[in-house]
């Protein structure tokens, strides 16, 4: 099972960088080039692997960059700091945040994580 989740997620990657890619280089030729921001995510991600993994496909991933790492406690997790380029929300950030993490999570666990929830409360 956990093979399936990973060649799905080398495609999802790839995908994610081909797209990526694209929208940078038409970016390049409108007046609105990007719409920078910095976004918060408390991760589901436990392990250093599973950390590692998804800063590292977030950074090859053009147009996303981590900026920082919060490590967690007993009653917090990780969270990251991601700067996105091309954004149009910090939902639509975020949304895509967590479909990476969720197929991330799937791969290395081998079965789906559960639900996400934004210790703020700003987030489903």
């Amino acid at each position: 099972m956990r093979l399936i989740h990973g060649i799905s997620y080398v495609g999802f990657i790839v995908r994610a960088i081909i797209t990526g890619s694209a929208t940078v280089i038409a970016r390049l030729f409108r007046s609105d080039y990007a719409q920078p921001m910095i976004v918060e995510l408390p991760m589901r991600c436990a392990t250093d692997l599973e950390v590692t993994l998804f800063a590292s496909s977030i950074t090859i991933t053009p147009g996303t960059l981590v900026t920082a790492i919060a490590a967690g406690t007993s009653t917090t997790p990780p969270v990251i700091f991601v700067h996105a380029l091309f954004e149009e929300s910090e939902e639509s950030a975020l949304d895509g945040l967590i479909d990476m993490e969720s197929r991330l999570l799937s791969m290395t666990r081998g079965r789906a994580p559960g639900p996400h929830t934004d210790l703020q409360g700003g987030h489903p």
